[in-house]
């Protein structure tokens, strides 16, 4: 194996950690802002990409993280390695409410596409990347634009979903539409396309927006019932303009009641 072999155990229900178990000389790799705790004796360190190529140079790294910029993410990774005798553990936490997805890339031919801020941690070695769609309409109007992120090597990888997650199985020739927003990833042999919902009466008051995402297989799709977009939308909505108490809230006047107090001005 080229990416280190560790140990996991993922704990909590609706919002969960994984702890990962390192030996001496393994490390793990994740993005900034999701690491929870660690024990004494694990160290850490910023790197430029993900660390999976160590002889490809300062050029190499400086390039393999300007792709990273791509997908929405910051040029640094932060590594973090057991350098001390025995067993030590490192954890790293859903950063909303939802599950964490063990992917070990040896079972769907080393490699896994995914949402750009899918990604959680991986053993070190994994390959965090690009993927770029060829198809217009995926492009376009597939909620995630031409770039998605994939995960390439031979060690465990950790993606987060939000909400409720589900796994699909797909046959040769079966196809799942998904909201463009749910996909959380899937494996390198299922085709991804974008498809119009079609009908003026959908397309103008059906509020489900105007695109399908069409996942073909054969291959396993990970779907998730809350994307962080949907979450952060509602918490919008909700949320008092101005940052004061909505008098109206749970009223029958609602709204109308900001206009009698002087709240809300036109």
């Amino acid at each position: 194996m080229n990416a280190h072999e560790i140990d996991y155990q993922i704990f909590g229900e609706e919002m969960q950690y994984v702890e990962l178990e390192l030996d001496p000389q393994e490390a793990v790799i994740a993005e900034a802002g999701n690491f929870m705790m660690m024990d004494d004796g694990i160290r850490m360190n910023t790197i430029f990409g993900d660390g999976s190529k160590e002889n490809e140079g300062f050029l190499g790294r400086v390039l393999g993280a300007g792709k990273r910029l791509l997908t929405g993410e910051s040029l640094f990774m932060t590594i973090f390695s057991n350098e001390i005798q025995g067993k030590k553990r490192i954890s790293f936490a859903s950063p909303y409410p939802g599950k964490i997805i063990p992917i070990d890339l040896t079972r769907y031919g080393h490699k896994f596409i995914c949402q750009k801020d899918a990604f959680l941690c991986a053993a070190k070695g994994v390959s965090v990347g690009m993927e770029f769609s060829r198809k217009l309409g995926r492009g376009f109007f597939g909620g995630e634009g031409f770039i998605m992120q994939k995960l390439e090597g031979d060690g465990m990888a950790f993606v987060h979903a939000g909400g409720t997650m589900a796994r699909k199985e797909l046959s040769p020739g079966e196809k799942l539409k998904i909201d463009t927003g749910c996909i959380i990833g899937f494996t390198q042999d299922v085709d991804y396309d974008i498809e119009f919902i079609g009908g003026i009466k959908n397309t103008i008051f059906g509020g489900e927006g105007l695109f399908f995402a069409t996942l073909t297989g054969p291959g396993t799709v990970y779907v998730q019932s809350l994307p962080f977009s949907r979450l952060a939308s509602r918490i919008w909505q909700a949320a008092p303009q101005g940052g004061g108490k909505d008098k109206g809230e749970g009223s029958i006047l609602g709204g109308l009641g900001d206009v009698i107090s002087g709240d809300r001005r036109f």
